[in-house]
């Protein structure tokens, strides 16, 4: 497999003017594509070559879709008709630069969804452009159907990172349908593709989540199937015993568990892996898509599902009432942005900057417990915590007089009272 080492020399793209090719297509002179080694992406290698007479370098990011994913895939994009194939661990900069700002912010679509998804494609179109620039690609292409949110989440990154960049979209122009066809084409074209026409789940695994989508869960009366599930066991048969972990947290971001500090990459590997045996972040959800449509989606986000837990726990000793609320107030917008692919837009990049103002005496330990699939907080400390036990006391202290709630009270009900004084006619 391709290490993903490619020349950083800048290479001038192509300037002459594109001449059109089968069905009338400019010509392109090579292109970056998104890579899974899937049916897909396996077909639109050859397609791509066919429709614009181009030059295809694979791409693959490494986002902790797991070995198993990568295994043989530079074989397979050869075969295909790629000329190379270019891979690049993406993980630690997928937790660093995407997974936590979104947790600092405590963003979450419709009360459910953490954004696993949403998180890794800005993440992968990055490379992407990086790549074409590295190889002097005048186009980038990827295998997002026209239905879904992903196909806006990668243009809107080629758009601001480099608006020259051409994008190809093969499922907006081809008369493939579906599956079926595109098991055609391969055959016709002797492209090896290892897939049959049995409806299966359509899965989207990277490091924070996995997401499952498709076949009986297309009915959202449908309970999913156990045998679905990959990351986590049922609740029902985890351990009968709960197990504590201690997460520490500098400015909002999870850095340690039990005392031992972890990488990004590594300390979600380690969550996940933990609450996967507790059954821990199993969601099912019927959401609203950017493009319109609702879709009923599966995910399971063990690490990223401990980790939101902990975070916002140690919130309630650092943050006031009117900065929790505000704060809450903009990771609703926050949480929109990103699932709209705006990643790279002022907006979100300005909420981020709030973000992590507010969060810099977001610091301490959270101890959580984990047990059949919930999560609880046993514990929360923290050297900034505004919580005081000689003033939240039910006994009298010097600086909380109980008596002095009665002026309070009197002041701030006042437009309560005059409304009530106004209908009774006093």
């Amino acid at each position: 497999m391709s290490s993903g080492r490619i020349s950083t020399t800048p290479t001038s793209r192509q300037t002459a003017v594109p001449k059109a090719v089968g069905g009338g297509k400019e010509k392109l002179n090579k292109v970056v594509l998104a890579y899974s080694g899937g049916l897909d992406t396996s077909v639109i290698v050859r397609w791509l070559r066919e429709n614009y007479g181009c030059e295809v370098v694979c791409f693959t990011a490494d986002v902790g879709q797991g070995e198993m994913e990568l295994e043989g895939l530079e074989k397979k994009a050869k075969e295909n008709g790629g000329s190379q194939l270019i891979v690049k661990d993406l993980k630690e900069e997928f937790v660093k630069d995407f997974i936590y700002p979104c947790l600092r912010a405590g963003a979450i679509y419709e009360r459910k969804y953490l954004l696993g998804t949403s998180m890794a494609r800005p993440c992968i179109a990055k490379a992407m452009v990086d790549v074409a620039r590295q190889v002097g690609a005048d186009a980038v292409a990827h295998g997002c159907t026209g239905k879904g949110n992903d196909q806006v989440r990668f243009e809107l990154t080629f758009f601001a990172l480099d608006p020259e960049l051409k994008v190809v979209a093969p499922w907006r122009e081809w008369d493939i349908t579906g599956r079926e066809d595109a098991i055609e084409f391969a055959k016709k074209h002797n492209i090896p593709v290892p897939v049959t026409k049995k409806s299966i789940y359509s899965r989207d695994r990277n490091l924070f989540h996995l997401s499952h989508e498709g076949d009986r869960l297309e009915d959202p009366a449908n309970e999913p199937e156990e045998g679905m599930y990959m990351m986590t066991v049922n609740p029902v048969d985890a351990p009968n015993q709960p197990e504590y972990l201690d997460i520490g947290i500098a400015k909002g971001i999870p850095v340690s568990i039990n005392g031992k500090e972890l990488s990004p990459a590594s300390l979600l590997s380690e969550l996940n892996a933990i609450g996967g045996k507790h059954g821990i972040g199993r969601i099912d959800m019927v959401e609203n898509r950017l493009v319109g449509m609702k879709s009923r989606g599966v995910y399971e986000t063990p690490g990223g599902t401990i980790m939101c837990y902990a975070v916002r726990e140690l919130e309630s000793l650092t943050l006031d009432r009117e900065t929790m609320q505000v704060k809450d107030t903009f990771a609703l917008k926050y949480a929109d942005l990103v699932y709209s692919g705006r990643w790279y837009d002022p907006l979100r990049e300005s909420i981020d900057a709030f973000m992590e103002k507010i969060t810099e005496k977001t610091t301490g330990s959270v101890r959580v417990k984990l047990y059949k699939g919930s999560v609880t907080v046993a514990s929360r400390t923290s050297p900034y915590s505004l919580y005081r036990e000689d003033i939240s006391s039910f006994e009298n202290g010097q600086i909380y007089n109980q008596g002095d709630a009665e002026g309070f009270i009197r002041l701030y009900g006042l437009p309560t009272r005059v409304r009530a004084m106004l209908e009774k006619g006093i």
